[in-house]
């Protein structure tokens, strides 16, 4: 028995809205020199061509052709933790290793053209994630004489979502102290779902084997980022930028049960609203040797407010959209200071703190086990000659505990507690010529 068969790209995009679009799940590892920094000041410093997936105006900063290669490797530490039905000693067990680590490439590339205009190309993710507390779904449990409780197996299941970004963007100085930029955005979006686990769907109310969710999806979409850089002098900057995320309206079969009818609906399209990213980031040379940086970002997830089915059908009936899911998310600021010390002519310094706030508001749930996180972070640069550096980057993300009550269509309300770290381990390679 299938609950919900969602396939092809209308699911893989589903997933990526309600799984990696939560704070906890937007990555901030576009660069190893970034990590180290806790990306404090990332959309103006340009000391390499990492900048390109911050802000494109940046790239009117560079005089010569800057190339950046990286990889990030995150260490993922996620928990779940006494699933429980609310109000009762029903108990369906612990998860201390939900998620799996998770390799992260990135490529930068920019080429001045002249004195007035630059041309960049970039490929980076900026959302990502995987959780899998499937171990829980078949932790039923027997009482004496009121027979076998389920687990919530609509509730428990492995969540994957990969994102990339196929940047191309253009820079244009209008004088000594202000440049601008504009790119486009060429977004893949890859996702797999799965809700199975042992329900009573047999015989006398047998415990049997149930797939409620398969998705195994890809699909593609466009979005954009503007941005402008204003330079006081040369040891003083400010930049801003504004990344347009898309509404993905994508095709594909989906289909979803309507218990009343006792049928299946099918549609044609699932349409998810994305958030946009704006940040502002700043820039100081305080001596010869030492530099303050720093940033603030507001991602607008209270624009992401659900999910819906359009143009679909049941048996002979018409319907025109249906909500698929709801959420109660909230707008998201994140906070960053750092500094950056020139040690010698082969070695640069840095670290950073960072303040992300959570998304979830009124209604959480398990597999996104989102809160406020900290990072603390460390870096270092060194020079393998005048024209390459390669920069290293580790930062320790600390969640919090979170208590979630989430619906469970199967045995009503649930209660967890959650937690989502994770460390950082960054790489790069930089050449300029």
């Amino acid at each position: 028995m299938k609950y919900f068969n969602k396939t092809l790209l209308a699911a893989a995009i589903g997933l990526a809205s309600t799984q990696t679009l939560a704070a906890g799940f937007q990555l901030n590892s576009h660069s190893a020199t970034g990590v180290g920094r806790a990306i404090s000041g990332d959309a103006v410093i340009a000391d390499n061509a990492s900048v390109l997936s911050r802000n494109p105006a940046a790239m009117a900063l560079f005089d010569n052709t800057a190339l950046s290669l990286g990889v990030t490797y995150a260490d993922i530490d996620v928990s779940v933790k006494d699933v429980c039905k609310a109000g009762t000693p029903i108990c369906f067990g612990s998860d201390t290793d939900a998620a799996e680590d998770k390799i992260i490439p990135n490529f930068y590339y920019i080429n001045p053209i002249n004195d007035k205009w630059a041309f960049g190309v970039a490929a980076f993710s900026n959302f990502g994630t995987g959780t899998d507390p499937g171990a829980l779904a078949n932790n039923a449990v027997t009482l004496p004489g009121l027979g076998t409780i389920p687990a919530p197996v609509d509730l428990l299941g492995n969540t994957e979502v990969i994102t990339m970004n196929l940047n191309a963007s253009l820079s244009y100085r209008v004088n000594e102290q202000l440049s601008l930029g504009a790119g486009v955005d060429v977004i893949y979006g890859q996702g797999t779902l799965t809700r199975k686990g042992n329900l009573p769907f047999g015989p006398n109310g047998e415990m049997v084997p149930v797939s409620l969710v398969n998705v195994d999806a890809d699909g593609w979409a466009l979005g954009g980022i503007l941005g402008a850089v204003y330079e006081f002098n040369a040891d003083h900057r400010l930049g801003v930028s504004y990344r347009f995320s898309p509404e993905f309206k994508a095709s594909g079969d989906v289909q979803t049960l309507v218990p009343q009818a006792q049928a299946y609906a099918n549609f044609d399209e699932i349409v998810i609203p994305l958030p946009d990213i704006f940040q502002v980031a700043g820039f100081h040379q305080l001596t010869e040797k030492f530099a303050l940086h720093y940033t603030a970002q507001l991602t607008s997830w209270g624009d992401f407010k659900e999910i819906t089915l359009e143009n679909g059908t049941l048996g002979q009936t018409s319907i025109p959209s249906s909500q698929l899911k709801h959420y109660a998310w909230d707008d998201s600021w994140l906070f960053s200071i750092g500094g950056t010390y020139q040690l010698s002519d082969a070695w640069t310094l840095r670290a950073g703190y960072m303040h992300d706030q959570g998304v979830v508001d009124e209604i959480s749930s398990i597999s996104i086990p989102d809160s406020d996180r900290n990072w603390y972070t460390l870096g270092a640069s060194y020079a393998l000659s005048a024209n390459a550096t390669l920069d290293l980057g580790v930062a320790l993300v600390r969640g919090e505990d979170t208590q979630v009550l989430e619906q469970s269509a199967i045995i009503g309300d649930v209660i967890a507690h959650t937690r989502s770290n994770a460390v950082y381990y960054s790489l790069q390679y930089n050449y300029k010529y």
